[in-house]
């Protein structure tokens, strides 16, 4: 189950989000494919983000360039699915330079946030998908009722539902939090908390924007929805028949 699309144009050309997502490709093409596991250790522990670094007073620019780098394609391509879906409504609302500084802020608090557990931790953290959590808590603030198409795959069934944001993005940032509290007996090699960090700095630091459009009151004249016509996607409508009770 996983976001595809949302019915919330933008309006205008997406500059930051399209540039973003070629420098996020771009450093993966550069740093990746042909790699061994050895240059790739070298790469990840050189550039990604160790608690224990930044603790120690070094490394400070690794908070930025962890932000660029991808453990794998998967990885890759679904952080920059999620950038793609959400980042282009942010960048509408905030503008091209105050949605790259509000990208590098909630970036910064993704890593502090995955910092705070443990800033003994010398496990190097690499992945957008902290700054792009932030990006998902802003949207969730001014959008919350923007339908959201889902894929839903169990075996060989597969539907598309739309589902309003707050739901999509509630129950993942849910999970982010669970996960991160299991995490000491589970293990794993997902930065939950940095997420978690990304997502509640993102609602935050959307806050002016939200006030400026007239806070609760914008959300009752949109009912929480886009204040714009929403994309209407013929797929959204599940084809799963309905059966009705006999009499």
């Amino acid at each position: 189950m996983f976001p595809i699309r949302d019915h919330n144009p933008s309006g205008q050309m997406p500059v930051v989000t399209y540039v973003l997502i070629a420098i996020n490709i771009a450093v993966f093409l550069a740093s990746f494919p042909g790699k061994t596991d050895f240059q790739l250790g070298h790469v990840f522990f050189d550039w990604g983000l160790i608690p224990a670094r930044i603790a120690a007073g070094q490394g400070y620019e690794t908070f930025v360039t962890s932000m660029f780098l991808h453990a794998g394609w998967m990885h890759l391509l679904g952080n920059m699915l999620f950038l793609w879906i959400f980042g282009d409504n942010l960048e509408a609302e905030m503008g091209h330079v105050g949605f790259v500084i509000f990208y590098l802020a909630v970036g910064l608090a993704a890593g502090l946030g995955q910092m705070a557990p443990d800033h003994s931790s010398a496990v190097p953290m690499v992945g957008a998908s902290g700054a792009i959590a932030g990006v998902m808590g802003g949207y969730l603030l001014l959008f919350p009722r923007a339908r959201i198409d889902v894929a839903v795959i169990f075996v060989i069934f597969f539907r598309v539902f739309a589902i309003p944001a707050w739901s999509v993005l509630g129950i993942w940032f849910a999970i982010q939090v669970g996960s991160g509290v299991a995490l000491p007996l589970t293990g794993g090699d997902v930065a939950y908390w940095a997420h978690a960090g990304g997502f509640v700095a993102g609602l935050i630091l959307t806050l002016p924007a939200w006030r400026r459009r007239g806070a609760r009151g914008y959300w009752q004249a949109t009912a929480g929805r886009p204040p714009h016509p929403e994309t209407d996607f013929r797929a959204a409508r599940s084809p799963v028949p309905l059966i009705r009770r006999r009499r």
